[in-house]
């Protein structure tokens, strides 16, 4: 190997150990002997028990080298579940934990407590009493495995007759409880019975716990080379085809799909956001926080090719800083949305400058989520809708420098849509045709969405 190669390479090997990250961490005397240690952050996707993440004992220490990043690593330590997350002393919640990426990093740090070792035998959990655990071991046959499920009852349930909607959450065991969630709970048991003290009917909440290990599998139908899943569609088909059934039959629930809701954070904003698209017959609400669109474009796939021709309203709500990635593919989902004709007053997408990809924002952000999706969904006038998209023509199809549209009713606005959801030309108008120039346009399949009378409807274009 030629001197300056040589060179080269040590000194790129050299800067690589110096960027890694090394964790030396003391375990305070409750710990069982015989569990392993974890970091789970977000540098792994919050697996509680990753065995790229357990750390190695070395006489009374335990140790960990993670990989060389940037940014800011958020994390904790766990003996493999969020049930046993690290906590105080007294074995009550504490925040996570932080560093910043630098070269050489060596961090000594201490485990005080774990939730599952509360000093003094209290259960330290903050559910209301109207949250129950409906199963610890609910079985899963689309899965073959088991899961903890939650409900959320209304205050009034035990004493009226009335029936409800119902909201099916992801990564149920964030929702109610400090006790078992892994970075603060959501506060939807406070929230809701709040919202029925200042008048509200009241809402029906379930909360499936995710799998664990198994999370990422589970909340995605599509397979992501790097980090898994595929098992998405099977999750789906259970909340669908086994959890609401079972919710319908055993408690007083308004079961039609203008009732029902579902909702999740990151991955489980993924998975609510597929379920929707995929069963448009039973959801007509999603409530999508921070939503890992990153995760595979396959989603954005299935939203372009499924008609869903029922109303829904979708909201969707991230930091400005979550990722670089999280808005665009907000916006994009949205577009994509609207070319299927959904009205705009039936989606919203809220960007806040603080918000962060953590339980506290999701918790501050649900209560508007949730009141704007009680609205009601503008109804779609199908007949109206098809009578449009037939008779309005795009000529010439395909088209190379120019094409015309031509409608029997004017037209208000139009936008040109790409494969990738992206709007690249708007127009407001007040007229039945128009001539567009696309010289300069990328060649491809395009959408035309096209809001008349009302309703949006869409017709296609390719550029050859």
């Amino acid at each position: 190997m030629p001197k300056f190669i040589l060179f080269v390479f040590l000194l790129v090997s050299s800067w690589v150990s110096r960027a890694q990250v090394t964790l030396n961490v003391t375990l305070p005397a409750n710990t069982p002997q015989s569990d392993s240690i974890y970091a789970a952050g977000n540098f792994n996707n919050w697996n509680p028990k990753s065995a790229a993440h357990r750390l190695e004992k070395e006489g009374s220490v335990y140790k960990l080298t993670l990989a060389a990043g940037t940014g800011v690593a958020e994390f904790k330590f766990t003996r493999g579940t969020w049930a046993s997350v690290e906590a105080t002393a007294a074995g009550n919640y504490i925040p996570n934990r932080t560093f910043t990426y630098t070269p050489n990093l060596n961090l000594n740090l201490s485990v005080a407590g774990w939730e599952d070792k509360k000093v003094g035998g209290g259960t330290g959990s903050t559910a209301l009493a109207n949250v129950k655990i409906i199963s610890d071991t609910f079985w899963m046959p689309q899965l073959q495995r088991k899961r903890r499920v939650w409900i959320y009852l209304p205050n009034d349930y035990a004493s009226s007759s009335k029936m409800y909607p119902v909201m099916y959450m992801q990564d149920g065991q964030n929702l109610f409880d400090n006790l078992t969630s892994f970075s603060g709970e959501w506060g939807i048991d406070e929230t809701m019975s709040d919202m029925e003290k200042n008048g509200y009917s009241g809402c029906i909440v379930v909360g499936i716990d995710n799998g664990g290990a198994q999370r990422i599998n589970e909340y995605s139908p599509f397979v992501n080379p790097t980090y898994g899943g595929g098992q998405g569609e099977a999750y789906a088909s259970f909340l669908v085809q086994t959890l609401k059934p079972f919710i319908d039959k055993n408690y007083r629930s308004l079961p039609d799909r203008n009732n029902t809701l579902i909702g999740g954070s990151s991955m489980g904003a993924y998975i609510a956001a597929y379920a929707i698209v995929q069963y448009p017959e039973v959801f007509s609400r999603a409530a999508i926080f921070s939503p890992a669109y990153w995760f595979s474009d396959s989603l954005f796939q299935l939203m372009r090719s499924t008609t869903i021709s029922e109303p829904i309203r979708i909201y969707q709500v991230s930091g400005s800083n979550e990722s670089s990635s999280m808005v665009p593919l907000m916006v994009r989902c949205d577009s994509l949305l609207g070319a299927e004709g959904h009205a705009l007053n039936d989606r919203k997408v809220v960007v806040k400058q603080d918000g962060a990809h953590s339980e506290w924002f999701w918790k501050r952000e649900f209560p508007a989520a949730f009141n704007w999706l009680l609205l009601p969904a503008t109804q779609i006038d199908k007949a109206l809708v098809q009578k449009l998209q037939t008779e309005t023509k795009v000529y010439p199809n395909p088209a190379q420098d120019v094409f015309s549209i031509k409608a029997v009713e004017a037209m208000d606005s139009i936008q040109l849509i790409d494969k990738m959801g992206i709007v690249v030309y708007g127009k407001i108008l007040n007229q039945a045709s128009t001539r567009i120039d696309v010289s300069d346009f990328a060649r491809g399949n395009y959408i035309i969405l096209v809001h008349a009378k009302g309703v949006y409807y869409t017709k296609k274009v390719t550029l050859d």
